[in-house]
């Protein structure tokens, strides 16, 4: 959980009823539902047991409703990071029910937020600071863990690289090399936040990546499979992505398949054009470089 999901959250519970008109309050049946959906919010000492499919009719107008609270729900992103207990879960659930079939009025919303809501600004700012050096602190055990893998490379910048599939014979990119990946990015946690490994590969200047990509593949070939792990200050810092996805001081973990190097630096080449004045191609004998001779060597 971040501060950005926790502020989306915030302002959705905030908003919904905007729509709510008294004309178009629920009715009855809806709100014994919802109530029957209360009645059943875990306690303390209580755990929610995972389903792995809808419990709605398949292809039902039912099972559609469900979807869109499915996707209602995941734009609010998970919430318990943020609650403490069972308890604290139940309230912060009993008060997105008031307030999304309006239950709760708009009056009502203005007053308690307006009373409660520097206590509240305060409440979300530390848990999201402790969720945050929770997240630290599991990144920091992952990469000591890692480390002491055989075969494993702690790079200067505190990145650390394991081959997983080597190529000797394979070109080495350099920083000014453009390659095509393949990757699987995931926090301490196991969080995916972005995969292509269900699609297409990505094709990118080196240049353009957080350091820590560009330190991880520098120390690849072409055709090799490496494990990356990139500490906080050489991914996203401590603010992490605009859009949330990795929050701040996020330890950052890549599987990435180096498939091909497209141009530029080949083998650590210091120009793009061969002693001809023309592009070199991979499979050329000539590494580029030029001997006293000004021929190649």
């Amino acid at each position: 959980m971040n501060v950005y999901s926790i502020c989306l959250c915030i302002a959705v519970v905030y908003s919904t009823t905007a729509f709510v008109t008294p004309a178009s309050r629920p009715q009855k049946k809806i709100l014994l539902t919802c109530l029957s959906a209360e009645e059943s919010t875990p306690t303390a000492d209580e755990k929610v047991a995972p389903v792995e499919i809808s419990p709605m009719e398949s292809g039902s107008h039912e099972e559609l409703m469900y979807a869109l609270g499915v996707n209602l729900a995941r734009q609010l992103g998970d919430i318990r990071p943020l609650v403490e207990n069972g308890d604290e879960l139940a309230n912060v659930a009993k008060g997105l029910l008031d307030t999304v079939i309006g239950r709760l009025t708009e009056d009502g919303q203005q007053a308690l937020l307006g009373a409660r809501g520097k206590e509240l600004n305060t409440l979300i700012a530390e848990r999201a600071n402790n969720i945050k050096k929770q997240l630290e602190e599991s990144g920091r055990k992952m990469l000591e863990e890692m480390e002491k893998t055989e075969g494993v490379e702690k790079l200067k910048t505190g990145v650390v690289v394991h081959i997983l599939e080597s190529n000797e014979s394979g070109q080495s990119p350099t920083r000014s090399s453009t390659v095509k990946v393949h990757y699987h990015g995931s926090l301490p946690d196991g969080t995916v936040f972005d995969s292509t490994l269900n699609g297409e590969p990505l094709t990118f200047p080196i240049a353009q990546v957080i350091p820590g990509w560009c330190d991880g593949l520098l120390k690849m070939r072409e055709g090799e499979t490496a494990m990356v792990g990139i500490p906080p200050d050489q991914a996203y810092g401590e603010e992490g992505t605009p859009d949330g996805r990795i929050p701040g001081g996020s330890t950052l973990f890549f599987k990435i398949q180096l498939l091909e190097v497209l141009s530029a630096g080949i083998g650590g080449s210091p120009t793009l054009l061969g002693a001809d004045g023309q592009k070199l191609k991979k499979d050329e004998s000539s590494s580029g470089l030029l001997g006293a001779d000004g021929k190649p060597l």
